[in-house]
């Protein structure tokens, strides 16, 4: 249990790739990302959604990238190479844990209602910080916008999106 508390707490030091490549000089680090999608559950959470349930996914949805980075569409790598990665790396990472194995599969094939809602929080909040970013430093973030519209399928979450943008 200490090694794979001690691998989480690597998540504050690796950096949102997508950001450093946009020219972001001080992006934020994936436990960083991880938290704004957790705060996107906490404060947006349908009624007919079981949070707790939500929360847990959205803690965990990026913990494969302790160990394989956090690999973009620009990377070339597939879908199907960056899949079998992060599912090695959880299949280690929480080899003794499958209870917190399980909620990440449910992530990764979005099998729940609370997965699909996280899945939308987590593009929504690549959306709301590539806005801030855009505005702080005049960065060119559209392609992140519309990536994450593109995504984006809760109209509650896409009103918020719309709203943001304006």
């Amino acid at each position: 249990m200490i090694d794979l508390l001690d691998a989480v707490l690597e998540l504050k030091a690796i950096d949102r790739a997508g950001w450093k490549r946009a020219g972001i000089t001080r992006p934020e680090s994936v436990a960083a990302h991880t938290w704004g999608v957790a705060w996107l559950v906490l404060a947006l959470c349908p009624e007919d959604l079981d949070q707790g349930a939500a929360l847990r996914l959205a803690v965990i949805h990026d913990l494969a990238e302790v160990e394989v980075g956090d690999i973009t569409p620009h990377d070339g790598v597939s879908r199907e190479e960056k899949a079998a990665r992060e599912q090695a790396a959880i299949e280690r990472l929480l080899a003794h844990r499958p209870d917190l194995a399980a909620l990440w599969q449910a992530y990764e094939a979005q099998a729940t209602p609370e997965a699909c809602f996280v899945h939308d929080c987590d593009r929504l909040d690549m959306a709301l910080q590539a806005l801030r970013y855009s505005r702080e430093t005049g960065a060119d973030t559209a392609e992140f916008l519309r990536s994450a519209r593109h995504d984006i399928h809760h109209p509650a979450l896409l009103e918020i999106l719309d709203a943001a943008e304006r």
